[in-house]
């Protein structure tokens, strides 16, 4: 069995099945992972969703901050915003199918030594305690109060972690963490100013894997969300946004050799679009 780790589909639907079609010639009994961010700003979200759905134990799935937004503006917690492409989703006859599975998908994995997420992993984290977390995020979206947690999921503080955090704040900060963080301060607080590549860094800030004392440093991390970064390979880091939705690549990494399989992308959204 060969895993392969995919960066942001964001509903480019075509593109996710001609990669699929590259991965399964590859080599037998493919596995994926998606790294989060599923739909929206691409022209296929409800589509990209259903496919994705259908692959079954095939195909894990890591919720990014588009998937997030989508549960909420399903549940009246946001608005939807100009460039979405989530409607489709919202009107679909089986959108109560559909949300119920996304809400049921991990925010952080481990698979073939590697830990999977979406954007980041705070550097007071080690894997074992990122894990941990992420399931307290699991277990509030999977539980019978989840449209209440909603409502409290966004927000900007607190910006750094303590392991005294409790109830929402808690549970924001992990969201924070795992599905939006770029750079950090040095003392592990979170900047949220800015989605420029690393040239463009906010003043005093680092990208959050640059940090000198993440507690994670040691085991590879794969993540997306970052599509300014486009492809990072580094021992221990794995940078999966190469830009899909905006004219870029759609990009895999065989966890097992690290081998790159890329597909070429059409620009469905114009610069300038806040990620």
């Amino acid at each position: 069995m060969s895993i392969y780790a995919i960066g942001d589909a964001q509903g480019c639907l075509d593109q996710v099945q001609r990669l699929l079609e590259q991965l399964s010639s590859a080599g037998p009994d493919p596995r994926y992972i998606f790294v989060g961010d599923l739909i929206n700003r691409g022209p296929r979200s409800l589509d990209t969703l259903r496919f994705v759905r259908s692959l079954g134990e095939r195909a894990k799935v890591l919720l990014g901050n588009h998937d997030l937004h989508l549960l909420a503006v399903a549940n009246g917690v946001r608005l939807p915003g100009k460039s979405d492409t989530i409607a489709e989703i919202l009107q679909a006859p089986d959108r109560e199918e559909l949300l119920t599975w996304l809400r049921q998908q991990p925010l952080a994995l481990f698979e073939n030594g590697h830990l999977l997420v979406h954007a980041g992993v705070l550097p007071q984290w080690d894997v074992a305690q990122t894990l941990a977390l992420a399931q307290e995020v699991s277990d509030a979206l999977r539980g019978p109060a989840w449209q209440e947690f909603l409502h409290h999921m966004y927000g900007n503080s607190p910006a750094r972690w303590d392991n005294a955090l409790h109830g929402v704040d808690r549970l924001r900060c992990i969201v924070n963490a795992l599905t939006r963080i770029r750079y950090c301060r040095a003392d592990g607080s979170m900047d949220f100013s800015s989605s420029e590549n690393i040239a463009a860094a906010p003043a005093d800030c680092l990208p959050w894997f640059e940090l000198s004392e993440r507690r994670t440093a040691g085991t590879p991390v794969v993540f997306g969300h970052w599509s300014t970064l486009g492809l990072l390979m580094r021992d221990n880091l794995v940078g999966l946004d190469t830009g899909c939705v905006w004219g870029g690549k759609l990009t895999a990494v065989r966890l097992q050799d690290r081998t790159v399989f890329q597909v070429g992308c059409p620009q469905h959204q114009q610069p300038g679009i806040k990620k």
